[in-house]
């Protein structure tokens, strides 16, 4: 059973969901992204494709038509080609043994491996943070998200709630760049790009659900203990606590489930096989 999405608006005024992030917001690309001109079409054909499959337009298994992405996403072959491997390489696609790609198709096993993986990575970031902490003043930036965080958590309401997920994803970036690691950060990023695995992706079903605003206090009394772990530079703690905190994702995607209507609004629920309700 696949959730139905519309088709997604015309691609004149190319709007890019960003799967890396899978938050709720979506920006509008009105002018190409400065750079050569071969690198921008490259990121217009990848932010284009990832929101097409992300929106649903293509059903799980199903080819991918290069000549009509190229007409409507306005590229030319090349820039599609890397963007289709791109996307294979990040997971949201698979090659086709005579050639060509395939929409993949993604299990809870799928779903629940990517948790998983998200929390093992950011746990070592955790770890990193407080092995490699010079100062206090760098857990500046989060104490002050987390403060801000405390004030909307309170209060329930769909601004604020659109608000949580802005400055929820501004944390973990925030406490990732802790690490210090480039090498840890791109495989961060390589299993962000994977539909339900980012920390926001799954979070929009609360806005709907009042009894569901629990987990993210939950959620926001861990932000705290990592901090405090961080600081404390107990590197195990904010290890476990960073894996703990990422899987709150599952019990959040348990909920999507109990709620297939509201699983419609979270990006790439489309590319979900779920078993019949």
């Amino acid at each position: 059973m696949h959730a139905e999405r519309p088709p997604a608006a015309g691609l004149g005024d190319l709007t890019a969901r960003f799967a890396c992030n899978a938050v709720a917001w979506t920006v509008t690309l009105r002018v190409v992204p400065r750079g050569n001109h071969a690198t921008s079409q490259t990121t217009k054909a990848t932010l284009g494709l990832r929101e097409l499959l992300l929106d649903g337009v293509f059903k799980p298994r199903e080819r991918v038509p290069e000549l009509r992405l190229v007409e409507e996403l306005g590229v030319s072959r090349t820039p599609l080609r890397i963007a289709l491997m791109t996307l294979e390489h990040e997971g949201l696609l698979e090659t086709l043994p005579g050639g060509g790609f395939v929409v993949r198709e993604f299990t809870r096993t799928d779903i629940d491996d990517a948790i998983e993986l998200r929390g093992v990575l950011e746990g070592t970031a955790a770890r990193l943070a407080a092995e490699r902490l010079e100062s206090e003043d760098e857990l500046e930036p989060l104490r002050d998200l987390c403060g801000e965080l405390d004030a909307i958590v309170r209060t329930q309401s769909i601004e604020t709630f659109m608000e949580y997920l802005r400055l929820n994803e501004e944390f973990h970036v925030a406490f990732r760049k802790l690490a210090k690691s480039p090498q840890l950060g791109r495989a961060l990023e390589h299993v962000l790009a994977l539909p339900f695995a980012p920390p926001s992706a799954l979070l929009m079903v609360h806005s709907a659900l009042p009894q569901s605003w629990e987990i993210l206090l939950v959620a926001q009394h861990q932000h705290h203990a990592l901090i405090d772990a961080i600081g404390r530079r107990e590197g195990a703690r904010a290890d476990a606590i960073a894996r703990e905190h990422a899987r709150l994702a599952r019990r959040n995607l348990d909920i999507a489930l109990e709620n297939r209507q509201l699983l419609e609004r979270v990006p790439g629920s489309s590319l979900l096989r779920l078993p019949a309700a």
